[in-house]
């Protein structure tokens, strides 16, 4: 398995601060979403910046390939519903509290 990393950030600057009722709605089952990956075992990490306007995220997980990685980043829903825009980046962790790094 190959690591990747997507980087998210909202796409309306203002949404960390001052979410609508949808944005937090949709940001929960973008929270659902990484807990069913990391569930899974596919989920390394995931987290984000602690910024009120400037704030990114950031998942790093295991798939096999650059377009099972691309589904995977694509489907959680916050950027299926374009609350986030995404970025898809191939990774490797590189050291690790857990032993996953070289």
């Amino acid at each position: 398995m190959r690591q990747w990393l997507y980087r998210i950030e909202p796409t309306r600057p203002a949404m960390v601060a001052e979410p609508t009722e949808d944005e937090q709605r949709i940001v929960g089952e973008h929270f659902a979403y990484l807990v069913g990956l990391r569930d899974a075992g596919v989920l390394i990490l995931a987290g984000r910046t602690q910024e009120d306007f400037t704030s990114f995220g950031i998942t790093i997980f295991e798939a096999e390939d650059e377009a099972s990685a691309r589904s995977i980043a694509e489907a959680d829903p916050a950027v299926a519903a374009g609350v986030f825009a995404m970025t898809l980046h191939p990774y490797a962790v590189a050291v690790s509290r857990d032993g996953l790094g070289g």
